[in-house]
């Protein structure tokens, strides 16, 4: 078989594993649409979403649909959208760092979130009764915190006018560790009704999903996410490592900043809009590039429709798990997350040792 037949080949199975993907997140999706404190069957979810088209003949009251389509339908758009970031920013990150162990919290960008929400809740509550700020105050803050808490992580890490990778882990170690220093002082201070605000936030919550937040995300993780796509040929030479990639062309000062920047966008917009949601970022591209392989034109789309399908998959329980009330989607995650992190850091230290 010649090089060009394989080529077609493998993007042909590449299609189909992706496109496979797609249609069990839209499954996941349609009976997601059914489950919860409401019940409303498959064939009625399709009927309300067919509506205009009279294709299925399900009876359903208007309660129904309402439910459907307001409360529902936007979260579960919003999920995969903010599951879908989450995971490609993980395996960008995974990517740049070469490091499976690597998430995109470790360069600050959730625990920068993080302070700067607990700063809007705690220490300047009255912006909330301004009524513009009501709707885009806690996001519009969690995600500042994002993005200042990354660019000091460049800027502590360069070294000789290059920010090397070692250099990148250390800082973010840094600066996680001084956020949540200054988290838990603000804190101390708060009443009672912030401090319960921030640690149901700080846990992940897909209940706040509306229609005015679909956009926001369409247009700060979505595209964020495209443009990432763009890049997994220079992940791929990353791989090899960063003299190899310099001596292929790539400007890897220049991919770092960019890659940096995106997964800030990314991860803080998702933070803001949804609280924090650990693990998703690790867990999903070290399972793709275990079952799939690395190479990053895979690794990137695919990790975007698992992070989306693993984080419906997780909303879902924790709608249901406890019907009529209902979990933090962070706990699903994490009781998921951190036994896989325990065994990727005991598989690892294996491997080097």
């Amino acid at each position: 078989m010649s090089s060009f037949s394989k080529s077609i080949a493998l993007s042909t199975s590449k299609a189909i594993l992706l496109g496979g993907m797609g249609m069990l997140l839209l499954v996941i999706g349609v009976f997601s649409l059914s489950k919860g404190a409401f019940e409303i069957s498959p064939l009625q979810s399709l009927a309300i979403l067919l509506s205009d088209t009279g294709w299925i003949a399900e009876a359903y009251t208007n309660q129904q649909a309402n439910v459907l389509l307001q409360i529902r339908l936007p979260r579960i758009i919003l999920a995969t959208l903010v599951g879908g970031g989450l995971g490609i920013a993980g395996a960008a990150m995974q990517g740049l760092f070469r490091n499976p162990l690597v998430e995109p919290g470790l360069i600050g960008v959730s625990s920068g979130s993080a302070l700067f929400a607990v700063i809007y809740l705690v220490l300047l509550p009255g912006l909330s009764s301004i009524s513009w700020t009501q709707q885009v105050g806690l996001p519009l803050f969690a995600f500042i915190g994002g993005f200042i808490h990354v660019i000091a992580v460049y800027l502590l890490s360069k070294g000789s006018g290059k920010a090397r990778t070692s250099n990148l882990i250390l800082a973010g170690v840094a600066i996680n560790a001084l956020a949540g220093a200054l988290i838990g002082l603000t804190l101390f201070y708060s009443d009672d009704a912030a401090l319960r605000s921030f640690t149901f936030w700080s846990l992940g919550d897909l209940g706040g999903a509306t229609w005015q937040k679909i956009p926001t995300a369409i247009l700060l993780i979505l595209v964020p996410a495209a443009l990432l796509l763009n890049q997994s040929t220079h992940l791929n030479a990353m791989s090899l490592g960063e003299q190899e990639a310099f001596h292929l062309g790539i400007n890897v000062s220049q991919l770092k900043i960019k890659l940096l920047i995106l997964t800030a966008l990314i991860v803080g917009v998702s933070v803001s809009l949804t609280g924090m949601i650990g693990f998703v970022g690790l867990v999903v591209p070290h399972l793709i590039r275990i079952s799939f392989g690395a190479d990053h034109k895979l690794l990137l789309p695919a990790s975007f429709l698992v992070g989306a399908i693993l984080l419906n998959l997780a909303d879902l329980v924790a709608r249901t798990i406890a019907i009529p009330a209902e979990l933090p989607i962070g706990v699903i995650t994490a009781l998921l997350g951190a036994p896989f992190f325990i065994y990727l850091i005991s598989t690892f230290n294996q491997t080097k040792s």
